[in-house]
């Protein structure tokens, strides 16, 4: 695990400049749903997942310390997370994600990690 949840690992492969809109989403356990959205900010990254019908158009918010590796060639992006995790996890909420620091803060806790800044730092 990263000590950083809102930063891609070092060994998750992520190329610089490459668009990751609509690349496929691997849980741990299998396909999720695909990237709706992803930003790259240092210190803020992240992939909006878009769930399609598995869970009913559900869209949640993976930080990018989920990610475990990124296959552009496949178009494919791993994360080390259930489907189960995922499918529980709070939905996405595009005004709450770009207006409350809070919202930020629960789905870092949600994902295991403490809140220790605006945006969560380092595994609790």
């Amino acid at each position: 695990m990263t000590d950083d949840v809102w930063g891609y690992r070092e060994t998750s492969g992520r190329p610089e400049g490459i668009d990751l809109t609509g690349f496929k989403v691997e849980a741990a356990d299998g396909g999720i749903g695909k990237v709706d959205k992803h930003s790259d900010e240092v210190g803020a990254a992240y992939i909006v997942v878009d769930t399609g019908p598995w869970i009913f158009g559900k869209e949640v918010l993976l930080p990018a310390g989920t990610v475990s590796r990124i296959d552009v060639e496949d178009e494919r992006i791993y994360v080390d997370r259930t489907k189960e995790q995922i499918k529980n996890a709070p939905e996405f909420h595009r005004e709450k994600h770009l207006q409350d620091p809070g919202y930020r803060g629960d789905i870092g806790t949600y994902y295991g990690y403490g809140v220790g800044g605006p945006f969560g730092a380092g595994p609790v």
